[in-house]
């Protein structure tokens, strides 16, 4: 059989499906030169080590987020990108902790960015005001895929499985308003962890709305 033929797209798609499969800590050069039925050698003709790998991976996810027009219409285009990012986020839970951190950020993830400001730049944001919003709205996304991606439970009747069980139960008897909010939201019918992120993003959106106003005179 001749050796596989590896491009540099070829091993970062390899390497993303691997990390969405086991996770990033996981992932390692020579694990992911196994998975391809290569030497590790190999992958260094297209990627020179692991930061370069990352690098390339984040940057793949990063294109896969839409993009804010800057059109003037900053809300509309943050709003959709700010969900695009989360259902992005939610197929790459890995790349969260990565998606800031590159000293070498490659197209997708730097057009990202030059659009975000952009889409902030032509509503007549002045400098400080797109810096508080967009940390603002990150602040937001970010954390929320965070704390939904590490939830002991999947859905509402999870939920509901895990505090009316025990241990969960017995330790949540001290507590009454623990108890209240777990009787009066969690074990409503329709009660899921991802309905509260787009009421949320809009309390982000009206502030901000409120704070440029003030801004703007």
């Amino acid at each position: 059989m001749p050796p596989r033929k590896l491009t540099r797209e070829g091993v970062i798609a390899a390497a993303i499906s691997l990390a969405d499969e086991q996770g990033i800590d996981h992932l390692s050069m020579r694990g992911l030169a196994r998975h391809l039925g290569v030497e590790a050698m190999s992958l260094y003709h297209h990627l020179a080590d692991k930061a370069v790998l990352l690098d390339a991976m984040v940057d793949s996810v990063f294109a896969e987020v839409e993009l804010p027009a800057a059109d003037g219409d900053w809300r509309a285009g943050m709003r959709r990108r700010s969900v695009s990012l989360r259902a992005v986020l939610r197929v790459h839970p890995w790349a969260l902790p990565l998606m800031e951190s590159r000293r070498a950020p490659g197209p997708a993830n730097l057009a990202y960015h030059d659009a975000n400001i952009a889409g902030l730049r032509a509503a007549g944001f002045p400098p400080a005001e797109v810096a508080f919003a967009y940390a603002a709205i990150d602040a937001f996304v970010y954390g929320f895929v965070l704390q939904e991606t590490s939830l002991p439970f999947e859905s509402g009747q999870e939920a509901v499985q895990m505090i009316t069980s025990e241990p969960f139960s017995d330790l949540l008897s001290p507590y009454p308003n623990m108890g209240w909010f777990a009787q009066e939201v969690i074990m409503t019918p329709g009660y899921s962890f991802e309905r509260e992120f787009e009421p949320g993003l809009d309390l982000v959106l009206d502030g901000i709305e409120r704070r440029l106003a003030a801004a703007l005179g």
